[in-house]
């Protein structure tokens, strides 16, 4: 390892070789994302019980906010479940167009 400016040491020459379909070249200094898909393409609830399974498991990056009002930006990304927010919409008297035609946020 050499060691950096702040007096500590990198691991910039920790890195494995360039072997095969792995290229050092294209390691990156933030931590990973977790991504829980169904293959078949099937929306199911149990993919969000375990997207927070593994949220949970990324305390190790700081997913815990630093204080008690803001949060570090981990989270979920679904898709849209156009069927309910029909029906969600459709109770406050608001049609909504095609899926994909529109978006939600939280402001």
């Amino acid at each position: 390892m050499t060691q950096d400016p702040s007096g500590g040491y990198g691991w910039a020459d920790a890195l494995p070789a360039k072997q095969g379909l792995y290229d050092p070249s294209n390691e990156r200094d933030a931590c990973g994302v977790g991504f829980i898909i169904n293959i078949k393409g099937h929306p199911s609830h149990s993919l969000l019980r375990d997207s927070e399974n593994l949220l949970c498991n990324m305390s190790h990056r700081g997913a815990t906010g630093a204080d008690e009002r803001d949060g570090d930006g981990a989270g979920v990304m679904t898709s849209m479940p156009h069927a309910f927010m029909v029906k969600a919409f459709q109770a406050l008297d608001c049609n909504l167009p095609p899926a994909g035609q529109y978006a939600v946020g939280n402001v």
